[in-house]
């Protein structure tokens, strides 16, 4: 087994905690993980991107070619469009609602909701007001990584216990915050 993950959004919104929670547990189950990540202008919104490939046998490479994704996991529409190439026949494509508007051509959101309905198996997730819901807006990146448990080769429990090592250090509260997050998203 195999399953290859594109990881995108803009600085700020936490990218990197999403592919760490998913490599955590990945490899808390015992199996092997490849990432791979482009800051860009990450602390000036600009793009972020991380690959990340999950397999139970021996992996060679983190880059994941287009066509070859099973998942592209977004944390806002527009990015989600724009690595849209690496995803494969079939892959599902999760974004979050809420976009990060930071240059002056954004596209309308309507019309790029239309686009990612139209491809087979996409997911628009409302992480703002689910994060809300949790306890804090900036856990919208944990309402992601709870929807797309639903596909990934990663029990739920085990997301649990990545989140809580991943955020121990921050207190309890910010665990406990995540952890809801989480658990609204894979109710979604």
């Amino acid at each position: 087994m195999t399953y290859n993950i594109v990881l995108c959004g803009v600085g700020g919104q936490g990218v990197l905690s999403v592919a760490a929670i998913i490599a955590r547990g990945a490899m808390m189950e015992g199996l092997q993980v490849k990432q791979a990540e482009v800051h860009g202008m990450s602390q000036r919104g600009g793009a972020v991107i991380a690959t990340m490939r999950i397999s139970s046998e021996e992996i060679f490479s983190d880059l994941i070619s287009e066509g070859q994704a099973d998942m592209i996991l977004s944390m806002e529409p527009l990015e989600s469009i724009r690595h849209i190439s690496y995803l494969r026949k079939g892959g599902q494509l999760i974004t979050g609602k809420e976009p990060f508007i930071n240059i002056p051509e954004y596209p309308e959101q309507d019309k790029l909701y239309s686009v990612i309905d139209s491809i087979p198996g996409s997911m628009i997730i409302d992480t703002k007001n689910l994060a809300v819901e949790a306890g804090s807006q900036r856990a919208q990146n944990m309402v992601l990584v709870g929807s797309a448990s639903k596909v990934l080769p990663i029990k739920e429990e085990t997301f649990l216990k990545a989140i809580e090592n991943v955020f121990t250090r921050k207190g309890e509260e910010i665990v406990t915050i995540n952890k809801k997050a989480f658990v609204l998203g894979r109710n979604s």
